[in-house]
């Protein structure tokens, strides 16, 4: 019904952002993550979906046709509704879904409230053949998805983070936030890595 609504934010709650057009003030529920990224009386043009139930009328947006085309795929895969599509888009970005998704890390889907160990395996077989590597826009491949046969300082650091237990996601998104990781060695990354996950 909308493609898109165009306006004013004039409310920002934890989940959701009241935008104003025309005089008419539109619900849209959204992720945690989007939330962060507007303030009040921005304009934004958000990316729209409405969901009909028998009771209800909700409408979900996103600041990106990308953000999206996932939320769909998500909606799309039995026993997720909405509710729960927001809940693993406000846990993770779209591109750390697409690193667990093509990592197999359903434990880093699994942390999304109110989703199961089931329901993110689940996540992970219905959508690892509609994700591709390229499609992670944030760095290059070698840094979103390790190639465990490789001897690079990014991978080598992401393996022994694994082996401590923490999750293909949580180790790439902590190598991120250190500066210059290109530069270290793998004890120099490991241990600056390790500051940003305590």
């Amino acid at each position: 019904m909308f493609a898109y609504i165009k306006g004013k934010v004039e409310y920002i709650g934890i989940d959701y952002l009241v935008v104003e057009t025309g005089g008419v003030g539109f619900k849209i529920n959204t992720s945690t993550i989007v939330v962060s990224k507007v303030s009040l009386h921005d304009t934004v043009t958000i990316h729209t979906h409405l969901n009909v139930r028998e009771d209800d009328m909700s409408i979900f947006g996103f600041l990106t046709e990308d953000e999206l085309s996932v939320f769909k795929l998500l909606i799309s895969i039995s026993g997720i509704g909405p509710k729960a599509a927001l809940a693993i888009l406000s846990t993770l970005s779209i591109d750390e879904l697409r690193i667990a998704v093509l990592s197999d890390d359903h434990k880093a889907i699994a942390k999304a409230n109110g989703v199961g160990a089931k329901t993110a395996q689940r996540v992970v077989i219905e959508l690892k053949d509609k994700f591709k590597l390229e499609d992670v826009l944030t760095s290059s491949a070698k840094e979103d998805l390790p190639d465990y046969g490789s001897n690079d300082i990014i991978t080598e650091t992401a393996m022994a983070l694994t082996s401590l237990g923490y999750s293909n996601v949580e180790a790439l998104r902590a190598i991120k936030k250190v500066k210059d990781n290109e530069d270290m060695s793998v004890e120099e990354l490991l241990k600056a890595a390790l500051k940003f996950m305590m």
